[in-house]
């Protein structure tokens, strides 16, 4: 692995723990899985289509692209990975490992993840 792509992966695992730590400092039930979006984007509908098709052979639910106007009136393909996950950090850092390196792959951006709040009960 590159540098450049070792740098990006320990942004994403300190990303990860700080929001897993925030979900549980807030309250968020640790108890149950959570459902966890990770995110893509790309200007190229194909590639990002290409990458969605790998991440549903890797096991994640893959919700359709949606096209999307940016600020400066550019166009963007979008979509998320979805699984089911406890918040452990070692295993969104397992997945980030996988979608990132098929982020990489197709040449669109991996954009992290989010979660809903779940209440304790």
């Amino acid at each position: 692995m590159s540098a450049q792509i070792d740098s990006e992966l320990a942004e994403w695992y300190e990303f990860n723990q700080e929001t897993v730590d925030a979900l549980i400092e807030d309250g968020s039930d640790a108890k149950q899985a959570h459902t966890i979006e990770y995110h893509f984007a790309g200007a190229n509908f194909d590639a990002l289509e290409k990458a969605a098709v790998d991440a549903f052979k890797a096991g994640f639910e893959v919700g359709d692209a949606e096209e999307l106007e940016l600020d400066d009136g550019g166009q963007v393909f979008c979509f998320d990975a979805v699984v089911e996950r406890m918040l452990d950090a070692e295993l969104i850092n397992q997945d980030t490992d996988k979608l990132f390196a098929i982020a990489n792959k197709h040449k669109v951006h991996y954009d992290g993840w989010g979660t809903y709040f779940i209440e304790q009960e």
